[in-house]
């Protein structure tokens, strides 16, 4: 029988060095909008509010951080992760120009690492994938490594490359689309009245709130990401896995650690990067999320006196609220910890 379907690429199909185009290109809608609202209940008010947002010299109200990540990161399944069993972690991940509704994505990785693991049926692969809207600018670039299945046990090993990564993005290097005239900011409108000098160094907030993950809204995201992997959507293969039904899509914790956020963080305008993370267990409906974050560092923008960095830690856990970790700070293997991540959020200054 012949065939033209496409099985994904396998841990022997990868090359260093190669270039990998990323079908479909995805415009944004309203509706992607309206949808990851409805998902994981986001409030901040720059990406909820036209007016808000003109008033910070956008054109209208940007999708969240956190959306423009998925779509770019969706574009890349199909070739880099359709046959993963784990995506291990981020690096060097900078946003740059904000998506609008009616704005193009298209995805293009290469392939900068390869190393095969010792029981010869899995290895590790290592992209650098960008996201660019339909005018060429970068939406969003990031280094991800993923655990890939072998199709033949036999294929011989790779010679190990494992990359450099970069440890932080530097607050130097961070795009800031915003400009805030002296007044402009309304924080009565914005939830909050904590701006980027109220935070210290050291402080850490509990978000306090939870949210559930029921199976249908991790099914329905991974769908509007166009997120093939079968990991998270094929419940079929994956009964016969190691946990026996679908882990929840990392990026989906992501969201909801960033939308719970938001009750300490309102302020937090947009993510400009993340430094580094890792999905510390996985997750599964039925999962109640809670996060708390630690503010690692505050950063000024150069020759910026409207708009600051915070450096965040933000630590989600599952099924157990972030107040029984006595001073927040979970060891590195408590079960319930599923989220670690390092990133840095842009901020109004108090002028």
């Amino acid at each position: 029988m012949t065939t033209k379907t496409r099985p994904g690429n396998f841990f022997e199909d990868f090359q260093l060095g190669q270039h990998l185009v990323h079908a479909p290109p995805r415009t944004v809608t309203v509706g992607d909008v309206a949808v990851y609202q409805a998902l994981f209940g986001s409030r901040f008010a720059v990406n909820s509010s036209d007016p808000f947002a003109c008033a910070l010299s956008l054109p209208s109200a940007p999708v969240d951080s956190m959306l423009a990540f998925h779509l770019v990161f969706g574009r890349t399944v199909a070739d880099v992760s359709l046959n993963a069993i784990a995506n291990l972690g981020y690096a060097g991940c900078r946003f740059g120009a904000p998506l609008f509704p009616g704005d193009t994505v298209v995805s293009d990785s290469r392939v900068i690492g390869l190393r095969q693991n010792k029981d010869s049926k899995t290895g590790v692969v290592y992209v650098h994938s960008t996201g660019l809207n339909q005018r060429g600018e970068t939406v969003l670039e990031f280094r991800r490594w993923v655990m890939v299945r072998k199709r033949d046990l036999d294929a011989p090993a790779p010679e190990t490359v494992v990359p450099t990564l970069p440890a932080e993005v530097p607050a130097a290097e961070l795009h800031c689309p915003f400009s805030l005239p002296p007044g402009a900011f309304d924080t009565t409108r914005s939830g909050s009245e904590f701006l980027w000098d109220d935070y210290a160094v050291g402080e850490r907030i509990d978000h306090v709130d939870g949210m559930t993950i029921e199976e249908a809204e991790h099914m329905l995201a991974t769908k509007l990401y166009q997120n093939t992997a079968k990991v998270h959507f094929n419940q079929h293969v994956e009964r016969e896995g190691r946990f026996g039904k679908r882990i929840v899509y990392g990026g989906h914790i992501i969201s909801l650690a960033r939308a719970l956020s938001y009750n300490g963080l309102a302020n937090a305008l947009s993510i400009a990067a993340i430094h580094g993370g890792r999905h510390a267990a996985p997750s599964f409906a039925g999962d109640t999320i809670y996060a708390w974050s630690e503010v690692l560092s505050r950063d000024e923008l150069p020759g910026r006196d409207d708009i600051g960095v915070l450096r965040l830690r933000t630590v989600a856990t599952k099924d157990r609220a972030c107040a029984d970790f006595p001073g927040h700070d979970p060891a590195a293997a408590d079960p319930a910890v599923v989220l670690d991540l390092d990133y840095s959020v842009l901020m109004p200054r108090r002028q």
